[in-house]
């Protein structure tokens, strides 16, 4: 595996047996349950165990290539957040800073009575969203899709905020829309799983006079030889773009089938978008985003190039909630898990997972791409597939148990 600069991604030996693993994700693909599959394992920075699995498009079967791009969709999230902390770094915030004092829009926001049948039943914000509270997820923002039936989202649906699909406006017109809508709760008193990410995209470019695409490559994907990270993929480059695909049944992951959701050619991602979406909107490979997750598993430098301080990170990693709120969605609750800025923390236990897992700081995204890092095992892992909705899919769990499983 090979980037432009020259240098390969090698792996190193090592005693793991991974076979159990490899079988698992191979079983997958077989079941035609998923289409493909890439996954990567690393122990501290060593690469010890990279593989591939199924199809470039289940049409042609043309297998699955080492350098093929991803949809990430929200293992965005994680970049967008080092972008900004490197500006925090800066001294150009601080944490607790109003998000108002960057972007006025934000000053002037009302909240859902807690009995609210309908997005008017609203009462004034007590107080003003933080920098913290976006990068956290805890601002009482949403995103319109998480529980379709409720008064929030079904707001953000009306109100013209489609994080899921293509939308024909910048960054700045996107905060317009936002800031129209009520809160979910007030700001810093609950968790919930929303567009606060394209907020954080936002702000990276008020402070740092940047588009958010041009801050990402000059600051981030140039330094780290991130060849293949973008919001779109050149003509040049679609013979090596998965084809991602949806589930003949969402709501049974064990059912085989599946059909064409977007096309690498003709779909989304064939063209430079004017939403450049800080939550979900990159396209990457195993490669690149192996060199983005070294840097941060390596404090902060990677390829010679220094993109955050180690304490920022640890910081980033550490639980930013108020005492007793937890990460949890309306249709799927995620034990013993806390939220950092831009990583889901492990910070308890459920009786099957290794004692290596604690601390294990971690995101994924819709289309079934999910990386971690557990800093006590000293394990890195990280699985990509292209099947929507493909988060909270089991193979993304036996991924990781059996990496643990294999390495423990």
């Amino acid at each position: 595996m090979n980037n432009e600069m020259g240098e390969p991604m090698k792996v190193a030996e090592s005693s793991y047996d991974f076979s159990e693993m490899h079988q698992r994700m191979q079983f997958y693909v077989d079941q035609n349950i998923l289409p493909c599959c890439a996954t990567a394992v690393f122990k501290g920075t060593e690469l010890v165990d990279c593989q591939t699995f199924g199809y470039m498009d289940t049409e042609s079967q043309r297998p699955l290539e080492l350098d093929a791009i991803f949809r990430m969709y929200s293992n965005t999230k994680i970049v967008t957040s080092v972008a900004l902390m490197m500006l925090q770094e800066e001294g150009l915030f601080d944490l607790d800073d109003p998000l108002a004092k960057f972007l006025p829009e934000f000053a002037d926001l009302t909240v859902l009575k807690p009995d609210a049948s309908s997005a008017a039943d609203t009462v004034p914000a007590k107080n003003l969203i933080t920098v913290r509270q976006i990068l956290s997820h805890s601002a009482g923002l949403s995103y319109g899709f998480v529980e379709p039936t409720s008064v929030i989202d079904q707001a953000y649906a009306a109100g013209g905020i489609n994080a899921l699909g293509e939308m024909g406006i910048d960054l700045e017109e996107f905060c317009a829309r936002v800031v129209k809508l009520p809160l979910a709760f007030e700001p810093g008193t609950s968790w919930r799983y929303s567009v606060a990410t394209d907020i954080c995209a936002r702000l990276v470019e008020v402070l740092s006079g940047q588009k958010f695409d041009a801050f990402l490559q000059h600051r981030i994907f140039e330094p780290l030889n991130m060849v293949d990270t973008g919001f779109w993929v050149p003509e040049a480059k679609v013979q090596r773009f998965t084809t991602l695909y949806a589930p003949d049944d969402i709501f049974d992951p064990m059912k085989p089938g599946l059909n064409v959701f977007d096309d690498p050619a003709a779909g989304a991602f064939n063209a430079s978008p004017q939403f450049l979406s800080g939550g979900g909107g990159l396209v990457s490979t195993v490669s690149d985003y192996g060199s983005f997750l070294r840097m941060i598993v390596n404090q902060g430098e990677w390829n010679g190039a220094r993109i955050l301080k180690p304490e920022t990170l640890k910081l980033m990693r550490s639980n930013q909630l108020a005492d007793g709120v937890k990460v949890a969605f309306p249709m799927w609750v995620m034990p013993g898990t806390v939220f950092g800025l831009g990583f889901a923390i492990k910070n308890e236990l459920t009786p099957d997972e290794p004692a290596g897992a604690l601390g294990e700081y971690h995101w994924g995204g819709l289309a079934g791409t999910h990386s971690w890092m557990a800093p006590e095992a000293d394990l890195t892992g990280f699985c990509l597939t292209q099947r929507l909705p493909g988060f909270w899919h089991p193979f993304s769990q036996e991924f990781k148990a059996l990496t643990y499983a294999a390495v423990t």
